[in-house]
């Protein structure tokens, strides 16, 4: 899985915390910037972050280009609606040698490994042979498998992306799209670690766990390990 991030919004931060100022201000937007220091614009966008105060971070946004992925996991990512999305068509893309995506548990097992490679070598030779019968690629197309491999770009703005992470990131989530996930909040927290400081499963950042009866018991162990350093803490007194 390669991901890149390709463009953004120019100084996110800034463009966050002078929108919000803009709301509560007489003077326009282009003078609030002037006067507004990189320190003001941290500690209002904390400010905002942390009072759930978000419609501003819809001002900044980030395009990724990411290759290397499967379609089960694009099936996923295309489900966050607030997003754009640019996906290589198996349409017009010839797929007479597509790359496949394998599961750790089926490369973990040889049997397993060696059942589904014969299977992938089975569909790649039935779609070259319809190809050649005069099938157009678009039709050929529906006997490609899911673990296919494929590229798509995505730009979302900062308030989906923190949405995004706090779905994908989280140990429920399905391992592939779970990778991407991180591999995107490592990239903009390169470019916005203010605004993403926070970002991330909700048991981290939150203290709580939306999963109900099928959480994985994260939160017990983290809120166990923040008690355990809290007491080191005061002995260390």
């Amino acid at each position: 899985m390669h991901v890149k991030l390709m463009r953004y919004t120019p100084e996110p931060e800034r463009t966050v915390a002078m929108s919000a100022r803009l709301c509560y201000s007489p003077v326009g937007a282009a003078e609030l910037e002037e006067c507004l220091s990189d320190g003001a614009a941290a500690k209002l966008v904390r400010k905002l972050v942390a009072m759930g105060h978000f419609s501003t971070l819809e001002h900044v946004s980030f395009t990724f280009a990411i290759e290397g992925v499967s379609r089960v996991l694009t099936h996923q990512l295309v489900r966050h609606r607030i997003a754009s999305y640019s996906q290589q068509s198996q349409r017009y893309v010839m797929e007479r040698a597509f790359e496949v995506i394998t599961p750790p548990t089926v490369a973990a097992d040889p049997v397993a490994q060696e059942k589904f490679a014969a299977l992938m070598e089975t569909i790649q030779a039935a779609y070259n042979e319809l190809v050649d019968l005069g099938v157009h690629q678009e039709d050929a197309r529906y006997v490609l498998p899911n673990a296919a491999e494929t590229k798509i770009v995505v730009t979302m703005n900062a308030r989906a992306l923190l949405h995004f992470f706090e779905l994908r990131c989280c140990t429920r989530a399905q391992w592939e799209i779970r990778q991407l996930a991180w591999k995107m909040l490592a990239a903009v927290r390169q470019v916005a670690p203010v605004l993403f400081e926070q970002a991330g499963p909700t048991c981290e950042v939150q203290g709580l766990c939306t999963e109900g009866e099928l959480t994985c018991g994260r939160l017990e162990k983290i809120k166990a390990k923040k008690e355990q350093n809290s007491e080191e803490k005061e002995d260390g007194r």
